[in-house]
């Protein structure tokens, strides 16, 4: 992938969050790696074998939490590694509904002199095998992210992502499991650091192959948890933050 069409002074890293993905993490990794970016692959305390399908792979940064952190704390292991040697970092889920090739569309979308965070919108999330918690789960985080004064989204709890680094690990995110990724976004609205959408393409795996650890009635409840907290500070710390 050439990205001097981008920038000659940007550096790019992928991160990729694992827990237990055993089966197709090696495929990910691969496809990812042809990209021609560095690649840290955060091992989050995985049960399986996950760790030895990513010791057999060269070429990768891999990071490694000895029990399971979340996805957030394992995110921000990859930013703080990253951070060394790049100036952005581009997230990805490690159970191959992403597809990593968009990762040039989420770089060709960085607008000239700015540094926000890009999400991938995911396009085709109401097609039957996408699950229900999915499609609920992205509208009640979407209505919440906004009355917590975060930024108007369509797609907030995709994990496909390319955030400016260091900035990111400067918002200060406490949340560090699925609601990570909600509170980023809203925190980045507070400093004013601009969200952007584009498509992306998603390929859901068939139910019986499927693998997810979110686990809808403890995570809802987790964001909850978090908007909650995050509506009282907007409350009493951030009461005239203006929307868009």
């Amino acid at each position: 992938m050439d990205l001097s069409e981008v920038s000659q002074k940007d550096r790019f890293a992928v991160i990729i969050p694992v827990y237990n993905h055993a089966q197709g993490i090696a495929g990910v990794i691969t496809k990812t790696l042809n990209l021609g970016i560095p690649v840290f692959v955060v091992n989050d305390g995985s049960t399986d074998s996950t760790h030895a399908e990513i010791s057999k792979i060269q070429g990768i940064y891999p990071l490694h939490h000895t029990e399971n952190r979340g996805k957030g704390a394992a995110i921000l292991t990859g930013f703080a590694e990253a951070s060394t040697i790049a100036d952005w970092a581009i997230t990805l889920d490690a159970d191959g509904q992403h597809h990593p090739e968009d990762v040039i569309r989420l770089i060709r979308a960085i607008p000239a002199n700015e540094r926000p965070i890009i999400l991938g919108m995911r396009e085709g999330m109401l097609a039957k095998e996408v699950p229900w918690t999915s499609r609920f789960g992205r509208g009640f985080s979407n209505f919440w992210i906004r009355l917590a004064s975060g930024p108007r989204m369509a797609d907030s709890q995709s994990g496909f992502r390319l955030y400016p680094l260091p900035e990111s690990l400067a918002l200060n995110v406490v949340a560090r499991r699925f609601d990570f990724e909600i509170e980023i976004l809203v925190k980045a609205r507070w400093k004013k650091i601009p969200v952007i959408e584009i498509p992306v393409s998603v390929t859901y795996a068939p139910r019986s192959e499927r693998v997810s650890h979110f686990r809808p009635m403890i995570d809802f409840l987790r964001n909850t948890r978090t908007f909650a907290r995050l509506i009282t500070r907007r409350v009493l710390v951030h009461p005239f933050t203006q929307k868009r």
